[in-house]
Formats: structure tokens, C-alpha cells, sequence
């Protein structure tokens, strides 16, 4: 049990960045394909391309890429060199998530619904590489657990 759940830690962990990017960017509000608070679209752009990195790392490790000193802020030279020498299909992804999320969304504060839900669908398609192969009810429980905890956590380091 204790093997499966050091599989699924990096994958919970991302899924929260996604589950907050995602509560972000309901409060946003659309109407008429356009979202009305650019702030939020903002901060769930930020948050899910900051998912999207952590899942890389996580993939970048199983590959056998070393990870840079803590010391040093990775780039996303970092990224784009070391994906594309490994899958040129993920470079691509990479450098949509990049585009749309990091840039247009985040920094641009583009708050067209098709263009931040492209984004999005990127980065669940990138995140996809580290899930593990378990049941999906059995991943979404302890995907669940791990949130709460978390959660918790935070609650208490903070009250």
C-alpha cells in the first residue's frame, strides 16, 4: 500500500493545482465566450501552468533527467530542451501550455473561454504522463484524501 501511495503523491499533488486553477476560474464568470474577472482568469492560468510544470518534473525524473540544484530556478529553456530531446509530441504540448496558459492567460490576461479552455485540455493532456495505472475510483479516493489533508494542513499553519 505504502508503494502505492509514493505513486500517487506527485499525481495528487498536481490534481490540486488543477482543482484550484479550476474553482479560480469559475469565479471568473463567462458571458458570451468572454470571462468577466480578469483577475481570476489570471490566477487560475498561473496555477494550472504551474501544475503543468510540476508534472513535468515528475515525468522529467522517471526519464532519468537530473534535477537542478534547489538553488536554481529552472526556465523554461529547462523544460523545452530536455522534453524535446525525450518526446517531440510533449514539446509540442509544452509549448501550447506555455503559449495559451502562461503567456495569453496569465501574463496577456486573455479572457477568451475558448482559448483558456484550450489551455486547460493542454495541461490535463500533459498531466495524463504521470498518472499512475490503478483504477480510476481508487486514484480519484486517494486523489480526494490528499486534498483534504492538505487542506487541513494549511488550516492549521495559518490559524
Amino acid at each position: 500500500m505504502q508503494q502505492t501511495q509514493n505513486n500517487l503523491q506527485p499525481y495528487a499533488e498536481v490534481m490540486r493545482y488543477m482543482n484550484n486553477a479550476e474553482e479560480a476560474l469559475q469565479k471568473a464568470a463567462k458571458d458570451n465566450n468572454v470571462y468577466q474577472d480578469r483577475k481570476y482568469v489570471r490566477v487560475a492560468c498561473g496555477t494550472a501552468y504551474l501544475g503543468v510544470l510540476e508534472a513535468l518534473d515528475q515525468w522529467l525524473q522517471t526519464k532519468g533527467v537530473p534535477a537542478l540544484p534547489k538553488k536554481k530556478r529552472k526556465s523554461i529553456e529547462f523544460y523545452t530542451a530536455n522534453v524535446a530531446r525525450l518526446d517531440g509530441k510533449l514539446s509540442a504540448e509544452l509549448h501550447s501550455a506555455y503559449r495559451l496558459l502562461h503567456i495569453d492567460g496569465y501574463y496577456e490576461g486573455v479572457r477568451d473561454v475558448q482559448a483558456i479552455q484550450a489551455g486547460f485540455a493542454v495541461a490535463y493532456r500533459i498531466i495524463a504522463r504521470i498518472k499512475p495505472n490503478i483504477p480510476e475510483a481508487e486514484l480519484q479516493t486517494y486523489v480526494a484524501e490528499y486534498q483534504k489533508k492538505k487542506a487541513s494542513l494549511w488550516r492549521k499553519l495559518f490559524s
